[in-house]
């Protein structure tokens, strides 16, 4: 099930490229998986892992992962799709629509709550190395997003809790030699 989820996620992405790098998006859910793996999870949660951006970021609906991969799954990927990236609420500006979703994930089961986590500790990496301007605007957004994911695993929390707190530092312009 879970290589089946890399294929489908891997296909949902196509060619999709990583906005820094330029990897195949595909690398970065296989990180987030990679990093679930290490810590206590279930089959469903590494599939979710994989799935966590299609809906967003693809054509692919909610409903098209239920029909392929089962509720358990869908329920989690449907958990960790930004509800407010959505067209309906373009209205809102950024710190409102942010400022909800932190609100909407503090609620989340402890599973995607860890899976999450696992999201935050890859995006902030890889934000804080790339892209000093945007982290100075998402680093205090994975702050919030930090405090109301707990509940997850507490080690992926405290991974996540230290990258966040290591951007900061290195936002201050401290010792670029720690990336």
């Amino acid at each position: 099930m879970e290589e089946e989820a890399l294929e489908f996620a891997r296909k949902a992405h196509g060619d999709q490229k990583r906005k820094y790098t330029g990897e195949l998006y595909i690398e970065h859910p296989r990180r987030v998986a990679n990093t679930v793996a290490a810590v206590s999870h279930t089959t469903a949660m590494i599939c979710a892992a994989y799935l966590h951006d299609v809906v967003e970021d693809t054509a692919v609906s909610i409903q098209d992962i239920e029909r392929k991969f089962g509720r358990e799954i869908s329920k989690l990927v449907h958990e960790l799709t930004d509800k407010y990236v959505k067209e309906n609420y373009k209205q809102l500006n950024r710190e409102k629509r942010k400022e909800r979703e932190v609100a909407r994930q503090s609620k989340m089961s402890a599973e995607a709550k860890t899976i999450k986590l696992a999201d935050v500790i890859d995006n902030t990496r890889d934000i804080i190395k790339n892209d000093r301007n945007f982290a100075r605007r998402y680093i205090p957004e994975m702050e919030a997003l930090t405090e109301a994911l707990q509940g997850g695993d507490f080690k992926l929390l405290m991974r996540a809790c230290f990258e966040v707190q290591r951007a900061k530092y290195l936002l201050k312009g401290k010792d670029d030699a720690l990336i």
